[in-house]
């Protein structure tokens, strides 16, 4: 089930991306959105194109396979990488630094 999933969110990385780099820019219309009459019924930028339905339902089935994708690995990661560290015990013989200096005779008063 795994690698389906990997295989399907790939190519459907691919297609959003073929997808988004179809569509025709919207700056060229920018002019008409800000003052420009328009005698158009859905506004000055039109209506809702096939490629641009076709962009938001590859989206949302890229979506849905990412968060497959993260519950899956989520349910399967019950293990820790740590679980083969042991930790190091304290020795009692620690080696005691040389005699530190005190405040007034480290600097020299």
């Amino acid at each position: 089930m795994f690698p389906v999933l990997i295989i399907l969110h790939v190519c459907i990385c691919v297609a959003l991306i073929l997808i988004v780099l179809l569509q025709k820019g919207k700056g060229a219309g920018m002019g008409a959105a800000f003052g420009g009459s328009s005698q158009t019924i859905f506004g000055s930028s039109g209506a809702t194109s096939l490629l641009h339905k076709v962009t938001t339902a590859v989206a949302v089935v890229f979506m849905l396979t990412s968060l497959g994708l993260s519950f899956y690995i989520g349910k399967s990661a019950n293990t820790s990488v740590m679980k083969d560290v042991h930790p190091v015990e304290a020795t009692s013989e620690a080696p005691s630094p040389a005699t530190p200096p005190t405040g007034d005779k480290a600097q020299g008063k």
